[in-house]
């Protein structure tokens, strides 16, 4: 069963990366090409953005092919954290290209304010606009639901990554749209949004990249988690107590290291079988992702 779901999590996730990938090629080429014959830097910057989607996907389908695969001798707890890294590793892109926008921005508004000429943007460029906030829209939608439904932090991450894309290309339509109705006193309209944007975009990556850094670093579960755990412990018969209580994440699966107390007049048999029920009420309430090492003690006052 547990082979099976992660097969099928597995082919989930890449297949909605895939038509990610495929999506971001394509507005790539397009908003390029429209930045150019539309003299729109925006639309420029948007088409970069768009790059470093593609980029993301392609960190995305190589970490979860990795994090995939079957515990061996060498990560005896699995491959989960290979997850936790391509989480990071999105929202440092995420993080990197908000600033980048926010700088160029930054720069264009002091440009135009100090007398420089902009271009004004021609249509092909609002269209690609267009486009790209409508495609970009629908696959944040699919991918987030994919991530929710499988677990997936760097899927999730990844679907972010397109809402952040879209954001962007919402930001290139104001500016655009504002530039070709307004005309030439309301071109920094373009970079100001940009720059509100990208601020989005810089908070979004802070949010992501937060709880993949403290997975890495072996941070405990939350502590109503912890509570879960020491409830269902101590609700299984037999075990008087529980201390040593250890938990973290790698990727989806839960760690969970405790020692409890049982009476010391049982036999190993007996407290085996406790253990053994314990492992079964903490799978059962965290899934079969997780991952139990129970110490039997003997309860001696």
């Amino acid at each position: 069963m547990k082979n099976n779901n992660d097969a099928q999590r597995e082919k989930a996730i890449r297949k909605v990366t895939f038509i990610g990938a495929v999506v971001n090629i394509l507005l790539t080429v397009c908003k390029i090409i429209a930045g150019i014959y539309g003299k729109s830097a925006a639309m420029m910057a948007d088409g970069v953005h768009s790059l470093s989607d593609l980029l993301s996907d392609f960190v995305v389908l190589v970490f979860t092919k990795i994090s995939s695969k079957k515990n061996d001798r060498d990560h005896s707890f699995g491959h989960g954290k290979f997850e936790t890294l391509a989480t990071a590793i999105v929202s440092i892109i995420l993080l990197v290209v908000g600033v980048r926008l926010m700088v160029d921005a930054i720069e264009r508004v002091f440009a135009f304010f100090s007398g420089e000429e902009i271009a004004r943007p021609g249509v092909i460029a609002l269209v690609a606009a267009i486009v790209s906030i409508f495609a970009k829209e629908v696959l944040f939608r699919v991918t987030k639901k994919v991530g929710d439904d499988v677990n997936s932090p760097v899927v999730v991450a990844n679907a972010w990554h397109h809402r952040s894309d879209a954001l962007s290309s919402i930001g290139s339509f104001a500016g655009i749209g504002g530039a070709m109705l307004l005309g030439p006193k309301w071109y920094f309209l373009d970079p100001v949004v940009c720059i509100i944007i990208s601020i989005a975009i810089i908070v979004v990556a802070v949010k992501m990249a937060v709880p993949a850094l403290d997975e890495l670093l072996d941070k405990s579960l939350p502590d109503e988690n912890v509570k879960k755990i020491e409830e269902l412990a101590l609700g299984v018969p037999g075990v008087r107590n529980i201390h040593e209580l250890k938990t973290r994440r790698s990727g989806i699966d839960v760690l969970i290291e405790a020692h409890i107390l049982v009476d010391p007049n049982l036999t190993i048999v007996q407290a085996h079988e406790i253990s053994t029920n314990v492992e079964k009420a903490l799978e059962s309430n965290f899934g079969y992702h997780t991952q139990i090492n129970i110490h039997v003690e003997p309860d001696v006052k």
